[in-house]
């Protein structure tokens, strides 16, 4: 059981510490007649390490590097993406060139044009880019067709898709949405963090400066249910505001303050501020944590025909995956809240590596430098 919790714990810590998330690209796909334009959002630091782009050396991608390699760059894409309609091939040529940025960092961005000999109802997909060097990528797609939006995500076990250009059902939108939002809150790392440092003190209890384990497993679930309300809560409001277009903030601020809330709260395990009230700091840094939400939800776009119920089926995906993460973390950690491993290598050690980690997000958001990568 203490093995298991350590390695709960350490999946989060050491799985990405340098990115928001791991490697994604985002593939936009608009029909059009018997056309197909596709833009691709593809992290510079994946391509780099696919057929390096840092032709000298210094740990820096330039722009001039990068435009030295567009060729080789659509070659290197369009060869791992092939586009069929109906079951006939539709030949894709790269159109343009740009440089964008993401949370996470710098993308290229592809711009190509798909011929297809005709197109009645279903566009077949077949993605493979970086699945041979990184079995963790993950390719998000959205495609477009008379203002109607569906989405997808390949993996290496669902490289092969179709998508169909009838109206979807609202239900199947809903199911699509809900999805990706637990996909997105398993990926999204520092929202984890975040909760996870508000829930190591759950099974314990803080009197004359020292940690002591509750006798019962009632008021530890009571204490879970408050804060996970309270963020679920919180992230709803800013994530529906930001989505329907009411509140915009910059996402480098955004980013930064979700970093610095990783950081409070892991500290406060170490030298408590607001130890009895936790459920407050989950809803107000929530708020914060809402943006965050919203800036993956944008690049997924939503359908404008089904708008509340993909909104809401997104947060209620997100909402499952953190019920997930506590279905597992409770039970282990109240099994093992009396003994040494817990109060002083996951509880404090746990807080610790937290904080650090947060730190590092937070300097690398706010200063836009990169400290570590891996």
């Amino acid at each position: 059981m203490r093995r298991l919790l350590l390695l709960f714990v350490c999946y989060f810590c050491v799985l990405n510490v340098h990115a928001h998330k791991p490697s994604d690209s985002y593939l936009t796909l608009n029909v059009d007649d018997d056309a197909i334009n596709g833009q691709w959002d593809i992290a510079l630091r994946d391509l780099d390490y696919a057929i390096g782009l840092d032709t000298n050396g210094d740990g820096a991608v330039t722009w001039g590097e990068v435009r030295a390699r567009h060729n080789d760059i659509a070659a290197y894409a369009m060869s791992r993406l092939q586009l069929s309609a109906e079951g006939k091939a539709c030949p894709a040529n790269a159109t343009g060139h740009l440089i964008d940025d993401h949370t996470d960092g710098a993308y290229a961005v592809l711009r190509f044009k798909a011929q297809c000999p005709a197109i009645k109802d279903v566009i077949q997909t077949r993605y493979a880019l970086f699945f041979d060097i990184d079995p963790q990528h993950k390719g998000l797609l959205k495609l477009q067709y008379q203002g109607i939006s569906s989405s997808g995500i390949f993996s290496p076990e669902k490289s092969v898709q179709e998508f169909s250009l009838s109206t979807p059902a609202k239900f199947t939108q809903f199911v699509d949405y809900g999805r990706e939002g637990v996909w997105h809150i398993w990926i999204g790392f520092d929202h984890i963090l975040f909760l996870l440092a508000l829930l190591l003190p759950a099974v314990v209890i803080r009197q004359q400066k020292n940690w002591y384990a509750v006798e019962a497993l009632k008021p530890a679930f009571w204490d879970v249910l408050k804060i996970v309300t309270a963020f679920t809560v919180a992230h709803s409001i800013t994530l529906s505001l930001a989505t329907l277009g009411v509140i915009s903030l910059p996402s480098r601020w955004v980013e930064s303050a979700i970093a610095a809330s990783v950081v409070i709260a892991a500290l406060n395990n170490v030298y408590p501020l607001f130890s009895e009230r936790r459920w407050v700091v989950a809803f107000l840094f929530g708020l914060i944590h809402g943006f965050g939400f919203a800036t993956v939800l944008a690049d997924l776009g939503l359908p404008s025909d089904a708008l509340a119920l993909a909104l809401v089926g997104f947060n209620l995906g997100v909402e499952v995956g953190q019920i997930a993460i506590v279905a597992v973390f409770l039970p282990v950690a109240f099994a093992v809240r009396r003994t040494w491993f817990y109060s002083r290598v996951v509880l404090l050690g746990g807080s610790i590596a937290i904080a650090v980690l947060a730190m590092i997000w937070l300097i690398e958001r706010a200063f836009m430098v990169t400290l570590l990568t891996f």
